[in-house]
């Protein structure tokens, strides 16, 4: 991968890492599930009006729209609601990284090199030695829910790589126009007509501003830079990056929320990165 595509992948990096302290203020201001359903159309409005639809199988756009928008925000949104801290959250949400592998290895023939696999399983060693310290203090249905959500998220990588190299900004704006009507229909069902309501009809500037920056910089900027890099990569080369969110999510967990990092969360957030290393690593010819 060419450095500069290497410096996109770590800007998303940075961006999604602080959108799970994001994502976290806005379900504690809004129903969940709402939240998740005013994100996404935000991001697709008025945008769609603008950006031609991308050339891509209509059952690609909106099944990356159902995997990324109503699926993968809908169960995140819910674990943190329901207690998932902001920086556990961004940790475990990073075993998409292994589901994208299998799901290309199943849907994709995409087979993973030695050192790919080598450098999945000592990340994941990192992953498992943060979670363990902090899995104490969670429950159990917030966990689920949150590799459900990383479950969605594989998915929706290996439907974006399926699409190939198709326009980055219409695939994820027309896939964000497929999320708000489920999403809307499970938060009244979920949520409750009242909730909902009371919600929108006391929606105010700071409600605005986390929807802003969930709609802008987290989907369009990062999903579309994202969808670029997985249309000329392998999906087994990008997904890895993601590996580094739970190092942003928890500096950004500590210095917005208040959320303790201890050393051994340091311990792990080094193995994280040891095993992203030798994963983009690529023996020589």
């Amino acid at each position: 991968m060419p450095f500069r595509h290497v410096l996109l992948a770590l800007l998303v990096v940075a961006i999604w890492g602080f959108n799970f302290v994001v994502i976290k203020l806005s379900v504690e201001a809004l129903p969940p599930i709402l939240a998740a359903c005013l994100r996404f159309t935000a991001a697709a409005l008025p945008a769609v009006f603008f950006v031609r639809p991308p050339r891509a199988p209509w059952y690609l756009v909106v099944g990356f729209g159902l995997a990324f928008g109503f699926a993968l925000y809908g169960f995140l949104n819910l674990a943190l609601a329901w207690g998932m801290s902001a920086g556990l959250s961004s940790l475990v949400l990073q075993t998409q990284a292994f589901f994208t592998m299998a799901l290309a290895f199943v849907l994709l023939g995409e087979r993973p090199r030695r050192m790919q696999i080598i450098g999945a399983l000592v990340a994941f060693a990192g992953i498992a030695v943060i979670a363990l310290e902090r899995l104490a203090a969670t429950a159990l249905l917030p966990l689920i829910m949150t590799l459900l959500a990383a479950l969605s998220w594989g998915l929706a990588n290996v439907l974006t790589k399926k699409a190939g190299k198709v326009s980055a900004v219409g695939f994820t704006v027309w896939g964000s126009l497929v999320a708000p009507v489920p999403l809307l229909a499970l938060s009244l069902m979920v949520e409750g007509p009242e909730a909902v309501v009371g919600a929108i009809s006391g929606f105010g500037w700071s409600d605005a501003a986390l929807i802003a920056f969930l709609a802008y910089p987290a989907t369009l900027l990062g999903g579309a830079i994202w969808a670029w890099l997985l249309g000329r990569h392998p999906a087994s080369v990008v997904a890895p990056f993601t590996l580094l969110v739970p190092i942003t999510g928890l500096l950004s967990g500590y210095l917005v929320l208040g959320e303790v990092i201890t050393p051994i969360e340091v311990a792990g957030a080094v193995l994280v990165i040891a095993g992203l290393v030798v994963t983009v690593l690529r023996r020589p010819a």
